[in-house]
């Protein structure tokens, strides 16, 4: 299970998640090129590794558990996941 990027991230863009990352799997970086035409940061599911370091320091509580995601955005999980593979080819 990892974790995903939800609707609270969209305009917003903080990168203090991706600063703490450990395995860089959110993504885009402020410096990757993407960054500018995205609407949001996403977590690469097969890269994370659940540690939960991004959630706390996320300023917009925007980061859950895919297990925990609120009813509402849970169509957040493949939004993740698709970027991924479509947008980082």
């Amino acid at each position: 299970m990892a974790f995903v990027i939800a609707e609270p991230c969209v305009g917003v863009k903080d990168t203090a998640c991706v600063d703490v990352c450990p395995v860089d799997a959110i993504h885009p970086r402020g410096d990757e090129h993407e960054s500018g035409s995205t609407a949001q940061l996403y977590i690469d599911p097969e890269n994370c590794i659940c540690c939960s370091a991004c959630v706390s320091v996320c300023p917009v509580q925007a980061i859950f558990a895919e297990a925990e995601l609120p009813k509402q955005w849970h169509g957040f999980a493949e939004v993740n996941a698709r970027w991924f593979t479509t947008a980082k080819k």
